[in-house]
C-alpha cells in the first residue's frame, strides 16, 4: 500500500487561489493540477478561513513553544 502524496503548502495556496478566482470548475482545476476536487474544496475553505490572520494586529504568530521539548533539550545541554 503506497503513502499519500504530501503537497507543498505553496502548491495548496496556488490551487486555492486559482478555485477562488471561479474561472475554472474544482473538476477542471482537479484535472489540471492532478488533485482530487474534494481536496480543492478543502483548501480553498482553509484559505478563505485562514486569510483574516494577514491581517491580524502584530504581524506574524508568535512561535508556539513547546515546554516538553525546552525541558528536554535543557535537560540535554545541563547534562
Amino acid at each position: 500500500m503506497s503513502k499519500r502524496k504530501q503537497h507543498a503548502p505553496e502548491f495548496k495556496a496556488k490551487v486555492a487561489l486559482e478555485a477562488l478566482k471561479g474561472e475554472e470548475t474544482a473538476a477542471e482545476l482537479a484535472t489540471r493540477f492532478g488533485v482530487h476536487p474534494t481536496m480543492i474544496h478543502q483548501w480553498k475553505r482553509a484559505l478563505l478561513e485562514g486569510a483574516s490572520g494577514v491581517f491580524e494586529r502584530g504581524g506574524r504568530k508568535k512561535p508556539e513553544i513547546d515546554e516538553e521539548q525546552v525541558k528536554e533539550l535543557h535537560a540535554r545541554i545541563v547534562g
